[in-house]
């Protein structure tokens, strides 16, 4: 482009920080602000003193089919950076941990009849060939699982997972959804060297080699059009600037507060947008919680975790997936959830909610004791899970938004993905694209 613009990215995590990149070494002025100290947005992790990794506040990995988000990083020159385990995942049935990430694993389950596992086998063979997802969001998944998993396989293992993902708004969620799940993942999951914060600090640095700024500490406080075009963005230390283009990371409903010019349809379709929150707590351990398994899921049966066996939905020893030697010796667990924004949870005193995830642990090792906790943390996010009702696809607010020059991307418009990191790029590199490809015909 002849053209320089002048644009505002919301937000240094994933998305925001590679939108910035390709607009960047196009030879645009970007400007990206972040309202924490340090890049990563929910990505985001955090230094210990002798650590050689860095933590995730929440728990992350990549699979092999993380096409965006890989291809990003070798485009970087930072391949080399990637490590592809084979941890194991499991399930709480009855006392004990099962693995259950292949089809071996499966067949081995014990609390299945034979005809259960072979109708979960089918229908998961199914589930992973199929690519026509469209038609599936015209039904719950609660249905459609019930209907040809069978009740045996559905109540047994999805139906717990399903509440404890969702809680009570597990019945509304489609079956496009929980379909992506099946058909995208992998058994072997990715991380970069360092921990996921390594590679958002590294990913700023290029950021900022490209000739960007990113300006750390500094909410956005409002954007409104300019008089002359364009749009005046007010920092929230009161500095005020006029950019051609708008790109926003935030959530739907920070949107809408952030940009009071947006039409009344196109707010009404942020606001309409339903999430759950997320919940860690993480802990620095001096022995190993649990003998081989990376992440165990556990069962809910209530949507209120006060009736369930367990406060929280599942426990994941990062240290089965990594060495803990990258810690200092020390063993990481998150006791992770999610609930509903207005929770008990997201209110609950840290150490208050930190004791209540603790106490379950020796149902997992007996030989577990409190003075085994060497560090301690507790991490919330208010908006961390979209929750996809029937024909969802219909309601998503399309990433250029009504204004010229504005374009919103985040987490519930991955759709029928999930989250993460990957489609994060994906999105970014996309919206650059689209801001260019609109201000070439202006």
């Amino acid at each position: 482009m002849s053209k320089r613009l002048n644009v505002a990215i919301i937000g240094a995590g994933a998305g925001g920080l590679a939108a910035a990149y390709d607009l960047a070494r196009a030879g645009h002025h970007v400007t990206v602000y972040e309202a924490e100290p340090a890049p990563g947005g929910l990505s985001a992790g955090f230094w210990v003193d002798g650590w050689d990794w860095s933590v995730e506040k929440f728990y992350h990995h990549w699979f092999q089919s993380d096409d965006a988000i890989l291809n990003f990083i070798r485009e970087l020159g930072e391949s080399d950076k990637i490590t592809f385990p084979r941890p194991i995942t499991s399930v709480w049935s009855k006392g004990r941990a099962y693995p259950l990430d292949s089809a071996i694993s499966a067949l081995l389950f014990p609390h299945l009849s034979p005809w259960a596992k072979f109708r979960f086998g089918l229908v998961g063979i199914y589930l992973r060939l199929s690519r026509n997802w469209k038609p599936l969001e015209r039904v719950t998944a609660d249905e459609w699982l019930r209907r040809y998993m069978g009740r045996e396989a559905y109540h047994s293992l999805w139906r717990p997972l399903l509440i404890g993902k969702f809680g009570e708004l597990y019945k509304e969620v489609n079956m496009a959804w929980f379909w992506a799940r099946i058909y995208k993942r992998s058994p072997r999951l990715g991380t970069f060297i360092g921990g996921f914060q390594a590679f958002m600090e590294m990913l700023a640095r290029r950021v900022l080699s490209q000739g960007a700024r990113i300006i750390y500490n500094t909410p956005v406080k409002s954007v409104r059009p300019a008089p002359e075009g364009g749009y005046l963005l007010e920092a929230g230390n009161g500095a005020e600037e006029r950019y051609d283009a708008i790109f926003s990371t935030t959530p739907p409903d920070v949107m809408a507060r952030l940009i009071p010019a947006l039409p009344d349809n196109y707010r009404r379709k942020l606001l309409g947008l339903r999430y759950t929150g997320s919940i860690s707590v993480i802990l620095a351990l001096k022995h190993r919680l649990l003998p081989r398994t990376y992440w165990l899921n556990l069962p809910a049966t209530s949507a209120d975790k006060r009736e369930s066996q367990f406060p929280f939905l599942a426990v994941v020893e990062h240290t089965n997936f990594v060495k803990p030697e990258y810690f200092g010796g020390h063993h990481i667990v998150y006791l992770g959830d999610y609930e509903q924004p207005d929770h008990e949870y997201f209110s609950m005193p840290e150490d208050e909610l930190a004791d209540l995830f603790i106490s379950a642990l020796p149902t997992f090792n007996p030989n577990f004791s409190r003075d085994w906790i060497a560090k301690q943390w507790v991490f919330r996010a208010r908006y961390a899970q979209p929750v996809p009702g029937l024909n969802h696809s219909e309601h998503i607010p399309p990433i250029r938004t009504p204004l010229h020059g504005v374009y919103m991307a985040n987490m519930s418009q991955v759709y029928p993905w999930d989250r993460g990191t990957n489609y994060a790029v994906e999105m970014g590199r996309q919206v650059a694209h689209m801001i260019e490809e609109d201000f070439s015909r202006t």
